[in-house]
């Protein structure tokens, strides 16, 4: 099984949770890739909401995406991946390049993959920078400014 089952009703004890798996990393795999779906479902979302300026979802979208994740977390856990290269398997790949194609998508314009990589690699970089959510947000926000219209 690669997949948590659904949102369990009840508390599942830790020899259940490891009877739903082979090994530890299947268990951690699994959790990473179950999260890093909903942020990619929920960045999808925010940017599909028309109703509010590109400005205000793209902002919505990197916070989902990245901004929750300023801190220490930000320096841990590429360490963690980097030492270990296939304890993610293939999200590490996919789903970076899922988020690139649902900026395109919303910035929509002239060069869009060229201002939705310049804006990722803002985010990367301002991750390393920042100590807390609300500055990687404000300065996000400067970011987008400048190259969305």
């Amino acid at each position: 099984m690669t997949d948590l089952p659904p949102q369990p009703r009840e508390v599942i004890s830790r020899p259940g949770l490891y009877f739903l798996f082979a090994s530890k990393q299947d268990l951690f795999r699994a959790a990473v890739t179950r999260a890093i779906e909903r942020d990619l479902a929920a960045a999808e979302e925010i940017l599909a909401d028309t109703g509010k300026p590109l400005r205000e979802r793209l902002i919505g979208a990197f916070d989902r995406w990245a901004g929750r994740y300023v801190g220490p977390m930000s320096r841990d856990v590429p360490e963690v991946i980097e030492q270990n290269p296939d304890l993610l398997g293939p999200i590490t790949h996919t789903a970076p390049k899922r988020f690139e194609e649902l900026v395109v998508a919303a910035v929509d314009g002239a060069a869009t993959t060229g201002v939705a990589q310049t804006l990722i690699s803002a985010s990367v970089g301002l991750k390393h920078q920042v100590e807390t959510r609300e500055e990687y947000l404000g300065r996000m926000a400067t970011a987008i400014g400048l190259l969305v219209p």
